[in-house]
């Protein structure tokens, strides 16, 4: 799993936030890795470990309700040009990440703000939660649909 984001910008913690249950509460056959706002500088890991299977999550305004959680596609990203408060865009990562792993998920949460220094909001905590709740329970993740942009 690759969780990424800014602990700095309210919602877009949401990432790290996974991160940080998945290392207190880890799941067996989940290894985490926490990107923060840099995720490229952990493509040389990820590279190396080359996991058949990746689950990306990040914060993804995508002008749905707060704490909603949706599949994303490359071509979703491409086409919104997603604000990003990542170094480098999205659908880099996303690019990257497909010539190492045979599947990558991505799921994005609904930020409600990601100003500096908000705090996360309680949908967002709540999406996070049930995220969690859906990896330890065998990691399907059907039941996000894909987002409609």
């Amino acid at each position: 799993m690759f969780c990424v984001g800014s602990v700095l910008r309210g919602d877009d913690a949401a990432g790290p936030l996974l991160a940080r249950h998945l290392e207190e509460k880890p799941v067996e056959g989940w290894t985490v890795v926490d990107g923060g706002q840099t995720p490229e500088n952990d493509l040389g890991y990820l590279r190396r470990v080359a996991p058949h299977r990746l689950l990306l999550v990040d914060a993804a305004a995508m002008g749905l309700d707060p704490g909603t959680v949706r599949r994303l596609r490359p071509q979703d990203v491409a086409v919104q040009s997603l604000i990003t408060t990542h170094t480098l865009p999205i659908t880099y990562l996303l690019e990257e990440l497909a010539q190492m792993c045979n599947e990558v998920i991505f799921l994005g949460i609904q930020p409600l703000s990601t100003a500096f220094f908000d705090p996360v909001s309680d949908a967002v905590r709540k999406a996070v939660e049930g995220i969690y709740r859906d990896i330890a329970a065998g990691g399907n993740f059907e039941m996000y649909p894909y987002v409609n942009m």
